[in-house]
């Protein structure tokens, strides 16, 4: 099995390929990255590998990117220290999904289902990469969607992670989209507010206008207005009329439980 190894931080990259070394210790590391840029690189200029091990979060951004740049035509293993990437992880090549820190247990497990699946075509017709991918999704997806638990946002020159739970609502101002806390601190997204929508659980969040998607925490006051529409008050307080329109009001009060 010949793995390659995507991970940005030093001490993580040599965890990995120590694990790999207990796991299977017949596999062969063909190369380890630690960027976007010098991924896209050696999967252009070297044979496909049997399986990706792939780091998210990386130096110059997240490394759903690398799917932009390179054809990947083998399965991957993702990991990262995050629980929010799940679902987007398998939208692409991705068979499992590994937390950090990684335990030596659960990348055998991985490995031992990619072996198993990958003997089994190789005994038959032809391997088929995107069928391989399909059988040890259906084995690894997750049985209930795995929502966003926090956001890493920008403060000055640095980069803090904000909870989901202390998020009052999103926003969409001038085309740039916002998250406001319970305590009102606000910072900048780099996701519209249509994507954010996607990830966060529909539970617990309502897309209450074009503009906003606001917690029932963050609700304060709802008013009945004209035409079937309700006039809602967020906390902390905004500065626009939240309107929530008469086609939306009936989803609007099964939302909260009326």
């Amino acid at each position: 099995m010949k793995l390659f190894i995507i991970e940005d931080e030093a001490v993580a990259s040599e965890r990995i390929q120590e694990l790999v070394r207990r796991a299977a210790p017949d596999a062969h590391i063909i190369g380890v990255a630690d960027s976007i840029e010098e991924s896209v690189r050696f999967l252009n200029e070297h044979p496909m590998p049997d399986l990706i091990l792939m780091d998210i979060e990386l130096v110059d951004g997240q490394s759903f990117e690398i799917f932009n740049e390179v054809t990947v035509t083998c399965p991957v293993i993702f990991t990262t220290a995050y629980d929010e990437f799940a679902l987007k992880a398998f939208k692409v090549h991705s068979i499992d999904y590994l937390l950090k820190p990684i335990q030596l247990e659960d990348l055998q497990n991985s490995l031992n289902k990619f072996r198993q699946l990958q003997a089994v075509y190789s005994n038959g017709p032809a391997l088929n990469v995107n069928q391989l991918i399909q059988e040890l999704r259906s084995t690894s997806l997750p049985a209930t969607p795995i929502f966003r638990q926090h956001y890493l946002v920008r403060q000055g020159q640095h980069l803090i992670s904000v909870s989901i739970e202390d998020v009052a609502y999103f926003y969409s101002e001038d085309r740039v989209t916002f998250l406001k806390t319970h305590d009102g601190r606000y910072y900048a997204l780099d996701y519209p507010l249509e994507e954010i929508e996607q990830q966060v659980d529909p539970q617990q969040f309502f897309r209450a206008s074009r503009k906003y998607l606001a917690t029932r925490r963050s609700i304060h006051h709802i008013y009945v207005h004209l035409n079937g529409k309700y006039k809602v008050d967020l906390k902390p307080a905004i500065k626009d009329e939240l309107l929530v329109s008469r086609d939306r009001a009936p989803e609007f009060r099964k939302w909260l439980g009326a």
